[in-house]
């Protein structure tokens, strides 16, 4: 049958003898289609054949005999609609995005909580570093008024710009601090733990000892020290029995931490002091704190950067080991 001819259409013969077919009207639009435009009609584009397509299932009697259904299987598997219930259904996917089985099974290591601490305390390191660097540039500019003070007038305007500067970078170099302090006593927790698994042993100090060496002074200024040595040891992978070793970069470091704690704990106290030179003392202290806390907070961005990255296992590959040789002693 030619598409484009309905089965209630009618054919007229001509003197001919020949008949012919009138073109079919749109089933859209109703409009006549011009001979010889094919299929489709030549203003909206529908089909002009109003065909139905019906899909049926094949005659059983054609198949071979192992397709060929038992009898009652086709009336016992007759779709009869969509399901009903009585009740309100309490089965369903849980709300949320598609996590994996097997994910949330597996518990998550102290190593991979480090990386997720350190993730988050390197940059904010950085930008304390960053603000704190704006502080102290606001201290010295306070001391370099101070100094002009003594002779002449001072500008209103680059007064309040010193105080603002002063004022915006301690202040934010403040909650910088004590949020990189969070962050890094929670990176040291398990940054223990993870270098404890890696040597197969049990960490020295419980996590309230942890915290109370980073925050109980004098203690603060041998624990934090220690115990990043005690992980820079396991994570070399070194004998456990082994006294650790600072590195030289860690023990830069602890000496600047402790400097930093000592220099913290002066300005406080000299802050309790009266008078213009103690005042000017005062803004010379809290620059040299900035500046030291500037280059703590860099230095302890690489030191944890490095110290994770030790903790990670190992590749397999080949590891180099520099060994120095000296010359025997003569004997005799």
């Amino acid at each position: 049958m030619d598409p484009a001819v309905s089965p209630d259409q009618d054919v007229v013969t001509p003197p001919s003898g020949r008949p012919v077919v009138p073109p079919p009207s749109c089933p859209r639009c109703g409009r006549a289609a011009p001979p010889g435009r094919g299929p489709f009609c030549s203003y909206c584009g529908r089909y002009l054949a109003a065909l139905e397509w019906v899909a049926l299932p094949p005659d059983p009697s054609s198949l071979p005999e192992a397709a060929r259904p038992r009898s009652g299987l086709l009336e016992r598997a007759r779709y009869e609609g969509p399901p009903r219930y009585r009740d309100v259904p309490r089965w369903g996917l849980p709300p949320g995005p598609w996590r994996s089985g097997s994910a949330d099974d597996a518990p998550v290591t102290a190593l991979a909580q480090a990386r997720a601490s350190a993730s988050q305390l390197l940059p904010l390191l950085l930008v304390t570093a960053v603000v704190t660097a704006v502080g102290a540039a606001g201290e010295v500019w306070r001391y370099v008024l101070l100094l002009f003070s003594r002779t002449e007038a001072l500008s209103p305007t680059a007064v309040a710009w010193s105080d603002s500067i002063v004022l915006v970078g301690g202040w934010t170099s403040v909650v910088g601090v004590l949020a990189c302090g969070v962050l890094m006593i929670s990176w040291t927790r398990h940054a223990v733990r993870a270098a404890a698994e890696r040597s197969g042993t049990t960490p020295a100090r419980s996590s309230r000892m942890l915290v109370a060496g980073w925050l109980v002074p004098g203690l603060n200024l041998a624990v934090p020290g220690a115990v990043l040595a005690e992980i820079e040891h396991a994570a070399l992978g070194l004998p456990a029995d082994w006294r650790p070793r600072p590195s030289t970069e860690l023990l830069v470091w602890w000496a600047l931490w402790g400097a930093g704690v000592v220099l913290a704990f002066v300005t406080a106290l000299w802050s309790l002091r009266t008078g213009t030179q103690a005042l000017a003392d005062g803004v010379v202290l809290h620059a040299w704190l900035d500046v030291l806390a500037v280059v703590t907070a860099l230095l302890t961005r690489r030191v944890v950067a490095r110290l994770t990255r030790l903790l990670e296992p190992s590749s397999g590959g080949h590891r180099e080991l520099l060994v120095t040789s000296r010359p025997a002693a003569p004997t005799g």
